[in-house]
């Protein structure tokens, strides 16, 4: 069965809008997805009808919210195939997804001499953590390379873990390349050295079927609003005896299980991760984001959306001077470039104004950007709601700023 995309598009109403009098073409997913009606009807059915902290009420609406929020843990889990819903840990996204790793982890694995293999390819939010951990833990990070092509050199893994490894933090999508990494070859490589993985999923959920269990992925992050749910929900999966075994990344209500003036000791697994008054409202809606994406089925997602990378991909290449940064086979949803000659900012700013948003600049991504000798680019990213028409409008006001500005 095909996709309606016509009646996907009505799921998400802020995309029939003009902006600057020209119909809204929206290719920024990758850096946040548009919402579900249903999604922003949850939040609203929540406010208007059962809202209460979860948990700790004795009272009808904080049972009502706590039901909710806790049956989106094991939507999350058989989302994602995980093993049980207590290796589900909801956070405020893959950024603090990660933070809590590199600290918990850290506190309990690392010592002073370890390393941590980080690729080059890698967002900020799966750099900076490592490093911080680092410093303050006296370890080191490696750093895997890429081709100039976008192919991660998992070849080059053997030789860089060595018995002072004790992690690998990984993308299972680029966000600036598009690349889908080899995760399962790269765990199996880590894994038969007694490396622990760290994969970030926050470029794959939507796209992909993820496996968890499959992959033996001892860490998988990602977050709500990539998915066409909520801001500030992320989730953090981590394989229970490794969370069993890592300290609380903060302190505060929920997380304990008994408090004295002489000592605290810790909830189990996953409300040890979970302090304080959680994002209630939106881990309920991200329920509604879940349930959209397994209606539509993400390898029918998966198809059409890799068809909208062909065709897009084959009509830019058509534009002289235009360079296409990661042209790996195996690509999800992106598409990062350069046009020789004109700023990606004037570029971008331009496209706005012709009713196409993108996103311009590093991409929160240095690195890539330095592999290439490049200031910034421009990157086009696409989602479920995204057209053929669409990417045909987008054509057309390129080439034209490419004779306006060139």
């Amino acid at each position: 069965m095909t996709l309606d995309i016509a009646r996907i598009r009505k799921d998400f109403p802020i995309l029939d809008q003009q902006v600057y009098n020209k119909p809204l073409v929206y290719l920024d997913s990758a850096a946040s997805s548009q919402k579900t009606l249903s999604v922003l009807k949850k939040e609203e059915q929540l406010h208007l009808e059962y809202y209460g902290n979860i948990h700790r009420g004795a009272h009808f609406l904080a049972d009502q919210a706590t039901g909710e929020f806790e049956a989106v843990r094991d939507l999350v889990k058989d989302f994602i195939h995980a093993g049980s819903r207590e290796e589900i840990i909801f956070t405020k996204g893959t950024t603090e997804s990660i933070n809590l790793v590199a600290f918990s982890f850290g506190e309990a694995f690392v010592k002073p001499g370890d390393e941590i293999i980080v690729s080059e390819m890698e967002h900020h939010a799966n750099i900076v953590p490592w490093q911080l951990m680092a410093k303050r833990k006296g370890a080191r990070i490696v750093k895997l390379p890429f081709t100039d092509d976008g192919r991660l050199e998992v070849e080059k893994l053997d030789a860089l873990i060595n018995e002072k490894t004790r992690l690998m933090a990984v993308a299972h999508v680029s966000n600036t390349l598009g690349t889908i990494n080899p995760v399962g070859e790269i765990i199996a490589k880590a894994h038969a050295k007694e490396v622990k993985v760290l994969v970030d999923g926050a470029q794959a959920v939507k796209h992909l079927p993820v496996d968890v269990q499959a992959l033996d992925a001892d860490f998988y992050v990602f977050s709500a609003h990539k998915m066409y749910g909520p801001n500030g929900v992320g989730i953090l999966y981590g394989k229970k005896e490794l969370l069993d075994q890592m300290p609380p990344y903060q302190g505060g209500g929920e997380m304990i299980s008994e408090v004295t003036f002489e000592n605290t000791t810790f909830n189990e697994v996953p409300y040890k991760f979970e302090a304080g008054t959680p994002h209630i409202t939106g881990v309920i809606a991200f329920g509604e984001a879940i349930r959209y994406l397994q209606k539509l089925g993400i390898d029918r997602i998966a198809a059409y959306e890799n068809e909208l990378l062909a065709y897009a991909t084959q009509k830019m290449l058509e534009i002289p001077n235009l360079v296409i940064y990661g042209t790996q086979p195996e690509k999800s949803g992106v598409i990062t470039f350069n046009i020789e000659g004109i700023h990606p900012f004037d570029l971008g700013t331009m496209l706005d104004k012709m009713g196409i948003a993108v996103r311009t600049g590093r991409l929160c991504a240095d690195p890539v950007m330095d592999h290439y000798g490049v200031q910034a680019t421009i990157r086009v990213s696409f989602a479920v709601y995204n057209t053929f028409d669409e990417i045909d409008q987008f054509i057309v006001a390129l080439k034209k700023l490419v004779v306006m500005l060139g």
